[in-house]
């Protein structure tokens, strides 16, 4: 067989000089230079013709069929009259330092799509850190730089990063669904630097920000972007209402029954019947909620008021979502819950906020959404040490759809 027959396309400037089964029964394909073709510096990738010393290097290909392929490539360290350096020529599919081919770098990125990277690495025999390095590259090249683009509305939320209180910024254009930039911490310095990285410009052009009652995102968005309207998000504030008030009833009224045992565990027992949407309850559900609001005064009140209160969001306009604010708030007067009344105090300074969601409708299922999202992507990784890592699959997770 030829020289000619031997030099295959995707090993670009060498031929295969022999083939052997290993013992693991692996094929290892020892390769030896094409003397005919140019050699370039890895440095400035001029034309070269001083060899400095030669070594043989051990990579890996990608699979054929069942079985592990490895190369066995000799590496020539060339002395550039170029540029005076001495570093190791230019290989067309194989990185300088880089123990795995293009070919099989390509597969990798291929499978990390779809399959977590202790699948992949059962997979292709890789190390997992291995695969976790290519997939990061990838990342980065895709969506490692900043792009604030045309945005106009933006929404911000926090997530639980690690157990222990510590939490991390994700924002998002509310018009495209795109993750504009995910950052470490929840307070005013930690979010300062995507508002630097969108510049002057950028922020002039913001007009509505959605977020929950974060006071440290309400302060770095006024000092920013002074004209955007601040937009408080709906299932946030129900959420808090839940834990604020709900709760606080539910737990009273079950301590208000500790001589009726029966009764008591009922109520103790019906949170997430209180706190789940009626659309979301099967029938039974359904009917063990009817009997318990029928039965308790203080649950029902407090039920009815989490109805009203996300009606306020739903107004056509302002002074509709005032009209149902004012009757809210009296309501969560006369309720003579001191939880209610307390929150309901509470929630009236945000209350142009509230408003806004008539002017500018940004719906709580995208943060909703990208939360669930967050959740999934840390558990199919159990948990992320590389926290610029975790932020890049974030991104990579929501791109965006077209206007």
């Amino acid at each position: 067989m030829s020289n000619a027959m031997l030099a295959l396309p995707f090993w670009e400037g060498y031929r295969v000089e022999s083939c052997v089964e290993e013992a693991d029964g692996s094929l290892l394909i020892r390769l030896s230079e094409i003397p005919e073709m140019p050699i370039r510096c890895g440095a400035c990738q001029a034309p070269c013709i001083l060899v400095h010393e030669r070594t043989r290097r051990r990579v890996r290909e990608r699979d054929c069929f069942d079985r592990r392929v490895w190369l066995e490539v000799p590496i020539r360290r060339m002395d550039c009259h170029h540029c005076g350096a001495r570093v190791v020529e230019q290989i067309a599919w194989l990185d300088r330092r880089s123990r795995v081919t293009h070919r099989l770098r390509a597969w990798v990125e291929v499978l990390t799509h779809y399959l977590p990277i202790a699948h992949v690495a059962r997979l292709t025999g890789l190390n997992w850190h291995t695969i976790k390095e290519i997939d990061k590259a990838r990342l980065q090249r895709q969506f490692g730089a900043f792009d604030g683009g045309k945005v106009r509305r933006l929404v911000m939320d926090e997530f639980a990063l690690h157990k222990g209180h510590r939490y991390a910024t994700v924002v998002m254009d509310a018009q495209t669904m795109r993750v504009l930039w995910v950052g470490e911490g929840n307070s005013r310095q930690s979010i300062r630097p995507f508002f630097e990285a969108l510049g002057k410009e950028g922020c002039q052009r913001i007009e509505a920000v959605a977020m929950d009652m974060n006071t440290a995102f309400d302060l770095e968005v006024r000092q920013h972007c002074p004209q955007a309207e601040v937009v408080y998000d709906l299932f946030h504030v129900v959420a808090r209402f839940g834990r604020e008030v709900v709760d606080r009833v539910r737990v009273d009224q079950a301590n208000a029954l500790k001589k009726q045992p029966a009764a008591r565990q009922i109520v103790k027992r019906s949170r997430w019947l209180l706190l789940r949407n009626r659309d979301n309850l099967n029938n039974q559900q359904a009917v063990k909620l009817d009997e318990l609001l029928a039965a308790n005064a203080p649950l029902a009140t407090v039920y009815l008021l989490k109805a009203e209160l996300k009606e306020i969001w739903f107004a056509a306009t302002v002074k509709e979502g005032f009209q149902r604010w004012r009757s809210w708030y009296r309501m969560a007067m006369e309720s003579e819950l001191p939880a209610a009344i307390q929150f309901a105090r509470r929630l009236r300074k945000y209350l142009r906020g509230i408003l806004a969601s008539a002017i500018y409708p940004m719906n709580s299922s995208i943060l909703e959404g990208v939360n669930n999202k967050i959740k999934v992507i840390k558990r199919m990784a159990y948990g992320f040490r590389d926290s610029p890592y975790f932020f890049l699959k974030i991104k990579a997770a929501f791109p965006g759809k077209a206007r």
